[in-house]
């Protein structure tokens, strides 16, 4: 991942959590002037206060969030490394080939599943939803996230000629998820979008399935997300 693109990422999220933590004083600030004393005063500031330090601590994650976002680019490059040498024959070209596209196609698999389609079908990105905002971010990152590395999931594949037939068909598809990340930050993805990615990642496994190169989820670890 490029420096720029980093610093986009951060930017956004610290906008986003810079919004939700003013968004939460001018709530506290509502009730607090709204309120003429008495019980109904304390119960207002006791409820922006939980509103706040709820705002605050999303604000926190997202901000941890985007700061491991960083660490999941690399990922995949440096499993792919540690699992083969620098390849130098043509057979040795072909493994790592193999070996990249598995690794950054299991990436997206999993991401997917753990931050999209599993949460999505809990109903944590409905209005109303306990959490929905930090639920709509993750998503959003894991969207752009799978993205990328099904983008370079088709990359790697060209490098082994049977895999590179069998992922071909597919590139339109993947293409076509890069703005997923945003409709999914923003709550405006649906059934269709979310069912779509679906196909793709199904497509990409399928593909690798007949080429030699099964792919497997693989949800990034705590360690992993950390940079560790």
């Amino acid at each position: 991942m490029s420096t720029s693109t980093r610093f986009r990422r951060a930017v956004t999220a610290l906008f986003v959590s810079g919004a939700l933590l003013a968004g939460a004083t001018a709530c506290g600030s509502g009730a607090a002037r709204g309120s003429g004393g008495g019980e109904p005063a304390r119960a207002g500031v006791a409820l922006s206060m939980a509103a706040q330090q709820e705002a605050t601590d999303e604000a926190l994650a997202v901000q941890a969030l985007t700061a491991q976002a960083a660490g999941w680019q690399e990922t995949a490059d440096e499993a792919a490394a540690a699992a083969s040498p620098t390849p130098s024959t043509t057979a040795e070209r072909q493994k790592f080939a193999k070996t990249r596209f598995v690794a950054n196609a299991g990436l997206a698999a999993g991401a997917t599943y753990q931050w999209i389609i599993k949460p999505y079908r809990e109903g944590k990105f409905k209005k109303g939803a306990k959490g929905r905002t930090f639920a709509l971010v993750k998503a959003g990152l894991a969207g752009a996230f799978a993205y990328n590395r099904l983008k370079a999931a088709a990359d790697n594949a060209k490098g082994d000629p049977l895999l590179s037939k069998a992922v071909a068909p597919l590139t339109a598809s993947i293409e076509s998820l890069k703005g997923l990340g945003s409709k999914l930050r923003k709550g405006n993805a649906g059934d269709a979008d979310v069912t779509s990615l679906q196909n793709v990642i199904n497509g990409v496994k399928g593909a690798g399935a007949g080429a030699g190169a099964t792919v497997t989820d693989k949800v990034p670890s705590l360690s992993q997300l950390s940079g560790g």
